[in-house]
This record gives structure tokens, sequence and C-alpha cells, in this order.
């Protein structure tokens, strides 16, 4: 329980206006409170009784404001959703706002005080006789209250909730509402999702829609889409890829339904490194710093030109007062055409001149400027050179125990700073949370505590595999780290996200987060840094990298394969048990357990064919052949081990295009299929090598060495 402040006494003459406003109702059977799950955990809590919901929920909102009637409409909205209609006879959740009569008066009969702090996006929950009064300063506030409720609406264990019936009655029977004393407010005003669009995948407009909405419940209040060639500008139509990039009609849908949900949509233009997808062009090509490169020359005036152009119509058409220019990873600099003027006046020095520039550029549009603090790291004293009103954004990605180090260059410049964690999804087959969990609790706390503005947690799609809907978990303990005030609790939401997310009150998909996180660290903890990565999923374990893995995985990949087939089935039993919510990214989590366990599968099936190979290699010269015919039976058959690796290439190729194309445009798809594609030939063709090598023996009664076809070699064979 967490403690709830209390307003100060001599509240009593409200009293009557509350009775008047509400009336004096009986109130709806109630049962004991359980524990509150909520997500993010509100800064103080006390849990009220159960209120049943078989008769429906009525959402009721004075004010004639339209953000306060989306709010109320979109509370309906998703209670609707759950099965759980609007209906005068069931519990009511009132929306006020603090200058109302009936708040104050309500406020004051509960003792609880609205403290100056909590103006901006501050609320409070009460309770009533026959539901909850959401009390607020202005409609933002009114709206995180709001998604508080929706949390506090809890479904049965089982789609009938015991009583026997069946479909949306049912689950209305099972649902009830968790009345409860709430006071919160945000540790950080700024609380943002940095999502990479330029390494592969380019979500639809649709899915957009479903990430602002998810945002917005678990109330983050920024999306910044990363851009290097995927927005589209006009009068330059050879940057952006055909179907794979944002339009200005996109951009315009989807920055007017982000309002609704108090959400400003800040973009993130590259203007300095990572635009080798713009300087591959010739077009462009000579302003690059090296030859088709991926940095922009500070010393060619056409530079300033492009930059001036995108950050134009950028200006036009985000409203947002932030624009993200990127500026990191800066690594060709010096290497080609400023060489010469890096020798003159170093690196870090040449860096700073042209920030400066791109500042003077951009300065005329109003717009404030987000760039990553690279800078932080290399030369923090340079950081002061900067213009005082660019916020940097300092991004660390590892699991360290302080942050301090690169924040504190910003605080002695006096510019603002926000920070940037990761969800560790790049490059592996399923986000590490070992590593993002702690990597976004440190940092985020640090941030605080060192006065930081702002949080964009970030994903990144560096060799273009990247699934979003795997990467919830590491994005709500975000939006989880920058609300909640100081270091927030790990086990806490570990606790909550199934329950919350999910709808599942069992916590089996929070027990199979848990086995996914067990495989993961068991990788990472034998050598292998990027834990279930990309890399192994494709690689060869008969090449010679894959043999150097080989040894190391084989002693623990029981294990992995456990962790991960047991994920699988816990989900599989969360989702026969309740009718769960958030159906795509079960699927993801169970796509990304899929592909960790065939890992594990194909390093086993690698080494047990080339030892049956050994084995029969030893017998060939042995009559009858039986055994070395058995041998290659098991290699290459109906059932044998080629045609098990074959068969885990087809079967994770067809559940990763159907997550993708959930998602995303079919832009880039077909880079990862071919990926696929060329593993399933592989097996293939080895197959038809060992069916080919089993014809022989039988005929001449020899088989090649190992070596010969490829074959690890197995005990001097």
């Amino acid at each position: 329980m967490i403690p709830i402040s209390r307003a100060p006494r001599g509240a009593g003459r409200f009293l009557f206006a509350a009775i008047l406003f509400f009336g004096a109702l009986v109130p709806l059977p109630a049962q004991p409170a359980p524990a509150l799950k909520l997500i993010p955990m509100p800064r103080e809590a006390q849990p009220g009784k159960l209120l049943s919901l078989d008769r429906g929920i009525l959402v009721h909102v004075s004010s004639s404001d339209a953000e306060d009637r989306f709010t109320a409409e979109d509370l309906r909205a998703s209670l609707k959703e759950r099965g759980i209609p609007s209906r005068a006879s069931g519990p009511v959740v009132e929306l006020l706002h603090t200058n109302s009569a009936s708040a104050r008066a309500l406020l004051a009969v509960a003792q609880v005080s609205f403290d100056p702090a909590m103006h901006d996006e501050g609320y409070v929950i009460l309770p009533r006789p026959r539901g909850l009064a959401v009390i607020a300063a202005t409609s933002a506030g009114l709206f995180y209250g709001a998604q508080t409720v929706k949390q506090l609406v809890i479904n049965g264990e089982h789609g009938d909730g015991g009583h026997g019936g069946s479909g949306k009655d049912a689950q209305l029977q099972a649902a009830t509402i968790q009345t409860a004393t709430i006071k919160d407010w945000p540790g950080l005003a700024h609380r943002g999702l940095d999502d990479d669009l330029s390494r592969g995948p380019v979500p639809t407009l649709a899915f957009q829609k479903r990430q602002i909405r998810t945002l917005a419940a678990y109330k983050l209040n920024i999306y910044s889409p990363y851009f290097e060639h995927t927005l589209a500008y006009a009068g330059s139509p050879l940057i952006a890829p055909p179907g794979g990039a944002m339009t200005a009609s996109d951009v315009a849908e989807l920055v007017r339904y982000a309002a609704q949900y108090h959400i400003t949509v800040v973009p993130e233009q590259e203007a300095f490194g990572h635009l080798h997808h713009v300087l591959k062009y010739e077009q462009f090509s000579s302003l690059g710093e090296t030859p088709h490169g991926q940095v922009l020359s500070p010393v060619q005036p056409g530079s300033l030109e492009l930059i001036k152009q995108w950050f134009t119509q950028i200006a036009q058409q985000f409203p947002s007062p932030w624009v993200h220019i990127g500026a990191d990873e800066t690594n060709e600099l010096g290497k080609g055409q400023t060489k010469d003027l890096v020798a003159q006046r170093g690196l870090d020095q040449v860096y700073v001149d042209f920030l400066r520039q791109i500042h003077g550029v951009i300065q005329p549009t109003g717009k404030s400027i987000l760039f990553w603090g690279d800078l932080a790291w290399h030369n923090p004293d340079l950081v002061a050179a900067l213009p005082k009103d660019m916020i940097g954004v300092p991004w660390v990605y590892d699991a360290k125990p302080s942050f301090d180090k690169y924040i504190e260059p910003f605080n002695r410049a006096g510019m603002e700073v926000w920070v940037a964690p990761g969800v560790n999804n790049w490059r592996r087959v399923y986000p590490d949370s070992n590593i993002a969990l702690v990597n976004i609790q440190h940092f985020v706390r640090d941030g605080q505590r060192l006065g930081a503005r702002g949080m964009l947690n970030t994903v990144w799609n560096d060799d273009g595999e990247g699934i979003f809907d795997e990467d919830w978990y590491g994005v709500l303990f975000g939006a989880v780290a920058s609300w909640q005030p100081g270091e927030s609790s790990i086990p806490q939401f570990q606790a909550s996200y199934g329950a919350v997310f999910h709808g599942d009150p069992n916590g089996k998909i929070d027990q199979a987060q848990a086995q996914i996180m067990a495989a993961q660290k068991l990788l990472s903890d034998n050598a292998f840094r990027f834990g279930a990565s990309n890399a192994l999923f494709w690689e060869d374990p008969w090449s010679p990298a894959g043999q150097q893995d080989s040894a190391k995985l084989l002693p623990i990949l029981k294990d992995v394969r456990l962790y991960a087939e047991n994920a699988i089935t816990l989900i599989d039993q969360a989702r026969a048990a309740n009718p769960l919510r958030e159906p795509e990214a079960l699927d993801a989590l169970a796509l990304g357990a899929r592909r960790i366990d065939f890992i594990g599968m194909k390093f086993q099936f690698a080494d047990e064919i080339a030892h049956a190979y050994a084995d029969a290699w030893s017998q060939q010269a042995v009559t009858p052949h039986s055994r070395a015919s058995s041998d290659l039976i098991e290699i290459s058959n109906a059932n044998g081990r080629c045609q098990d690796l074959r068969d885990g290439y087809t079967l994770t190729r067809e559940l990763f295009e159907q997550a993708w194309l959930r998602d995303n445009r079919p832009y880039w798809l077909q880079n990862v299929l071919a990926q696929y594609d060329m593993g399933i030939q592989l097996w293939i063709t080895r197959a038809r090598q060992f069916d080919s090598l089993r014809a022989q023996l039988s005929t001449t009664h020899k088989l090649p060495k190992a070596e010969e076809i490829g074959v690890p070699v197995i005990n001097g064979d």
C-alpha cells in the first residue's frame, strides 16, 4: 500500500455538495481489495473495494471541452472492447476538473491535496459509493487518469467467469473494477520513444496508430520516428524508396491522430551522419565526406542547403516544438573532404562547428533542436561551445551502474538534457531484457536526479529484421521509469506486465518472459555478446566461425532450448485459460522463443550429423552396411536431421513473414526472407548430398572423408 497525502481538515462544508452531485446512492456489491497491479505504478495509491461490472459501466464527463470528451469516448471504447458496455445501471466513472465545485468538494472530503507539481499532467482518483471520480487540472491529466482507470478494470480468470456462460455476456459477468485512492504525476515532463524507420521495417500507418494508442495508454507523450531516407520530401523523389517511406499525407494523419492522445510526434531526420542511403546516389555523392559514404561533409556548401530544404519542410509538416537532427556516429569525419581542416582544428572542433552551422540553418523555423550526445564521450569540455538552446540527448545502452558522466557535461554547459536508454532489440531474435531493464532503470534514475527533462527510449533495427511487437516489454518499462520518480522497481514491473498488458491473471506471460530472459542470459554469459543474436540464427554451424561457436554452445544448448520451449508452452497455457489482450505481441513473443529454440536445434543437430557421419565412415568397410546406412538415414531421410533444419527455417520464415506484415509495409521484407530461403536451400542441398552418399555406399562400399564434403571431423576420422 502506498500512502496518500491528505488535505487539511475543515472540509466538511463540501460534503453536502458532494452528496448532491453524486446522489445518495446505495453502494453496489463489493469484494475485498486485491493488491494493485498498474503500469506505471502511481506515486501514492490505496486500493479499495472491487465493484462488479455485470451491469456495465457509465463514463460521464460534464466538460464541453473536445479533449475531455475524447478522453471519455476513448475510455468507453476501451471498456467496450473488453465486453463491458456503457450502461447507467453500472458503476460510474466521473471525469472532473479541479476548478469545478464537485471536484473541490470531493478532494476536501477525502482530505487529498492537488499539489502545484501535479498541474500539467497529474491526476487524482477517488472512490465513490458507485464508482470512481478522476480529477485533474488539465485535459492531459484527465486523460492519464482515465488510462489508469482502464487498468483498474479486471477480468476474471476464465472467459465464463466460473458462471457457465459464453461469449461477451460471460466475459461481462467476470469483470470488476477496483476502486482506489490515487494521487499521481510524472517524474519527467517529456517521455518518449525513438522508433527506427530506416533500417528495414517501415510501419504501416495503421500500426503507427496502434503504437500511438498503446504509448499513450502507458503515459508516454512523445513518438519520435527516426528517418535517414524514409521521409518523402517534395522535389526529392530519388531518396525515399517507393512504398517504403512516410508521405506528407501519412505525416498529417499521424500528427492529427497522435494529438488526440496527447502525444507529440517529434521527427528525427539525420542531418550529419547515417546518410548513406542519400549519399549513395550520384546526385548527392559530392556532399559526402567520402565517396558514397554516410557522413555529410561540412566543407560542402550544398550540405547546409540540403539540411535547410529538409527541415523547412519538416517544420511545415510537424507542429512539434522540437526536431531531432541525430548527428551521431560521424565516424568518417576527417577521412575525406575535411581531412586538412581536421588536421588544423581537430576532429571534435570541426564536429562542433558544423553543429553550430546546422543550428543556424534550423533556428529560423522556431524549433528546439535535439541532437545525440556523442560529444560528451569524446570531448565533454567542448559541449560548452554549442548553442545553449540545443538539447543534448546522451545515448548509452549497456547495463551500467551509473550514467552520471554522460549527463553532467550538458549540465555544466547549461543545456537541457534528455536521456536515451534502449530496449536492446538490435541484432537479436528477441530483445535482451536482462540488459534493457537495468539500462533503462539506471539511466532514467540518474537523469531524473541530475535534472534531465526528458527520456527517449530507443528501438533500433540495425540488420533490418526488427519486429516491433517484440519490443513492448522494454517500451513499457521505459514508460514506467520516465513516469515514476527515482529508481523504478524491475520486480514490480515484471509482476504486473502480464496482467496489465495482456490481461493474464495467472502470471503465465510473466513466466514466459522470464524464461526468454533466462535463455538470453545463458547465452550472453557464455561469451555471446548479443545473446540469441540474428548472427547465430543465420550462421552455418559447419563454417569456421560456426565451429568455434558450436564448441561454446553445445554444453548449454539443452537448457537454452528448454527455456525457450517452456516459454512457448506458457504462452499457450495462458491463451487457453483466458481471452488475452495484445495477441500480436504474444505471437511475437512465441516467434522469438521459436527462433531461440531453433538456434539450439541447429547447432545440436549439426553436431549430431557430424557424429553420425563419423560412425558411418568407420563402418563403411563392414559387411553388411546396415549400420552405416542407418547412420546416413538418420542424417537425411523423411525424419532426418537435415530435413529438421530445413523445416525449422521454413516454419520460422512463415511466422516471421506473418509478424512483419502485421506491423509493416512489404518494403524490405524480401531482404530478410531471402536469408531464410538461403538457410532452407543449404539444408536441402546437404540432404541431397547425403542421399547420394547412401546410394554410393550401396554400390562402391566407400564414403568420402568428412572434410572432403564439408562435414566437421569427429575423432580424427
